[in-house]
């Protein structure tokens, strides 16, 4: 299974489970449960391509379904035999072409900007005993003293290297220089 989903694209891939082959009747089903109440549980059933099993979804019915970040599990059944064969986590994304909002930074990138907001905001405040908090989802954080501060500082910097990182990780995939090698030349003057 992928780590991750777009809501509204076809879902197609081949997977294979030995010990469990299509072509000796063993079937394969998916089955999505969300880590958050609301969405209804997601049940795929792969179809026999000779030993393997393939999963497709049609776009159509992929677009039904709630973004959100899922547990799965996976299992092949044979007459009364059932066994499980993978699990993981899976996270469908909201599809980018029919989002009215849109969010996609990551969760550090979200984190650096909530950090150097609450200490912008003890900047600007005119006691210096306010209290400064911030919350991303269901987590918050709350500074109220000097020491307190220093923490902030010392969180924003583990953050900008996290997102340095990211930013990067992505240079190099998109075949770009690693921004962060630095070269030295040697020569004569």
């Amino acid at each position: 299974m992928r780590s991750e989903i777009v809501v509204g694209d076809t879902l197609n891939f081949l997977t294979t489970t030995p010990g469990y082959l299509a072509s000796e009747s063993w079937v394969l089903t998916y089955r999505l449960v969300p880590r958050a109440a609301g969405p209804a549980p997601i049940t795929i059933n792969a179809t026999p391509e000779g030993d393997d099993h393939r999963v497709i979804v049609a776009a159509a019915t992929t677009a039904t379904w709630t973004a959100g970040d899922y547990s799965f599990e996976a299992y092949v059944t044979k007459a009364a035999e059932r066994y499980r064969v993978e699990s993981g986590q899976v996270t469908l994304k909201v599809n980018p072409a029919t989002a009215t909002t849109l969010d996609n930074r990551s969760h550090p990138r979200k984190v650096l900007e909530a950090l150097k907001a609450a200490m912008e905001g003890r900047a600007l405040s005119s006691t210096q005993r306010e209290l400064v908090a911030y919350t991303i989802g269901s987590r918050s954080q709350t500074f109220d003293s000097e020491d307190d501060r220093a923490t902030l500082l010392v969180e924003i910097s583990k953050y900008e290297w996290l997102v340095a990182n990211e930013d990067a990780r992505e240079k190099i995939a998109a075949g770009q220089a690693n921004p962060r090698d630095v070269r030295i030349r040697f020569g004569q003057s």
